[in-house]
């Protein structure tokens, strides 16, 4: 059982920033990636940023405005410069090996981002 607590979204206007936070907790032998994806109104889920063995990407919309980190169980993604055009829910995504040496991918609930003047 892993558990995932996403935070750090909210109303900004455009320019601004946000670092929204996600921790891990629960039964974790080996983290393979962390990541974050979010989804806007009429549009498919999409992936914004993972990273995984110190290595990163970045979908080519929010390079130089965003970076994502690790510090342990916990990922982070730093939005600079937000577009009204980054206004969607984020969500966290975690790859791990279980206990019994098994893959499985975890998602979290969600955090609205709303980037509005």
């Amino acid at each position: 059982q892993v558990q995932l607590v996403e935070s750090g979204g909210g109303l900004v206007q455009p320019g601004g920033s946000l670092r929204l936070s996600c921790a891990a907790s629960g039964s974790i032998f080996s983290i393979n990636a962390m990541g974050w994806y979010r989804q806007a109104p009429g549009t498919q889920r999409e992936l914004v940023a993972r990273i995984t063995s110190g290595l990163t990407n970045y979908a080519d919309s929010v390079k130089g405005r965003f970076t994502i980190s690790r510090d342990k169980n916990t990922v982070y993604l730093q939005m600079n410069s937000l577009k009204p055009e980054d206004t969607a829910v984020y969500y966290c995504n975690l790859d791990v090996m279980n206990r019994s040496g098994v893959r499985v991918v975890y998602w979290g609930q969600g955090t609205q981002v709303t980037v509005s003047s």
